[in-house]
């Protein structure tokens, strides 16, 4: 279960991401990622032009993500999810964001804040990955 304001979130808002925090209740350690909420699927259709020619198309669509079963890309934390069980730990969205720039920004901004890697015992994350163009991020 994922929740946002300590209300339970079912269904995402218009949005292309959220960032997030999930905690560990039975040690307090912490994970921050991101997730989108919608990938780009795409696959090839054969059409047929009005000359009989067949022709094949790429064609693209907007496909929900696995954000209601997802626990982080950490290996260590989602061993931790199979040892312990999901009850043992909680999933919180801290921010939607309605752009990749904003939600690269946002997760870099507060693992930065809470010194993740500087405190491996108290969090999960082990890396922080980010690019980011001031022009990318809308706030």
């Amino acid at each position: 279960m994922w929740t946002f304001n300590n209300s339970e979130v079912l269904e995402l808002p218009d949005c292309v991401g959220f960032v997030y925090l999930i905690t560990n209740k039975t040690n307090n350690r912490r994970y921050i990622g991101k997730k989108l909420s919608h990938f780009t699927k795409s696959s090839i259709k054969t059409i047929t032009l009005k000359s009989g020619v067949k022709k094949k198309k790429k064609v693209k669509k907007q496909v929900e993500s696995d954000w209601k079963t997802y626990w982080s890309s950490s290996l260590e934390l989602q061993n931790d999810v199979t040892l312990l069980g999901e009850d043992n730990f909680t999933r919180e969205i801290l921010y939607y964001c309605a752009s990749k720039g904003t939600l690269s920004y946002i997760e870099a901004r507060e693992q930065f804040s809470h010194k993740v890697l500087e405190f491996p015992d108290l969090w999960y994350n082990g890396i922080i990955s980010c690019k980011i163009h001031r022009n990318h991020v809308k706030l």
